[in-house]
């Protein structure tokens, strides 16, 4: 993903619309047909934006930790303007890993998390703000998601920062999906529990293929 990890940290295109093309290229170099597209978290909102703008590249879709819109949530809105938006290079190792443990309820390996951390650290405070700011606060498309006439999979830990009703709101925005609740998981449910997430992820890809 741009501006995460080794990849290249473009000055501009932090948007959902940016993402999503970047992945439709990439599918398109490799010569990959539709696919199942997976996301969590801000990875979700990129998802819903791929089947919105590429359906044709798009056999179904896993949405994890997601909402309809994250604009004017307080708890994100709160975040950016007393943390992201004064974040200075280098970033702080602290920062990162508080804000990584702030989405688990459960435990996780240590070298697990260890290897986020380092990740995340990779980002520059620029990208974290752009991506944070345009790629989440700034972006609403829930108007659009009446257009996702596919196979849809939304998984929720019921102790996510996100609430129930966020997820009845996706779930009636896109027509037949379906909404999964991991009890006592947070919003990293898929690291906290990848046995399942692997399982439940494996036989809805199995029932579209």
């Amino acid at each position: 993903q741009r501006g995460h990890g080794d990849a290249d940290r473009p000055t501009t295109g932090y948007r959902p619309q940016n993402f999503a093309a970047d992945l439709a290229a990439f599918m398109h170099t490799l010569d990959l047909g539709p696919a199942v597209i997976v996301g969590h978290s801000m990875g979700a909102s990129i998802a819903q934006r791929f089947a919105i703008d590429h359906p044709g590249h798009t056999l179904g879709l896993v949405l994890v930790g997601s909402l309809a819109t994250w604009r004017g949530h307080p708890d994100f809105v709160q975040f950016w303007d007393s943390v992201v938006s004064t974040l200075t290079d280098p970033i702080d190792p602290n920062f990162v890993r508080e804000f990584q443990e702030s989405t688990l309820a459960q435990p996780v390996p240590p070298e697990f998390l260890e290897t986020v951390v380092r990740e995340s650290l990779k980002l520059p405070a620029r990208v974290w703000k752009a991506a944070f700011l345009e790629g989440l606060l700034e972006a609403d498309f829930s108007a659009e998601l009446a257009k996702i006439q596919l196979p849809t999979l939304i998984f929720w830990g019921d102790q996510d920062v996100l609430t129930r009703n966020g997820q009845e709101a996706l779930t009636a925005a896109i027509a037949g999906s379906r909404l999964v609740v991991y009890a006592g998981a947070g919003h990293g449910l898929h690291w906290e529990e990848p046995e399942r997430f692997a399982a439940d992820l494996t036989a809805f890809v199995e029932s579209l293929v």
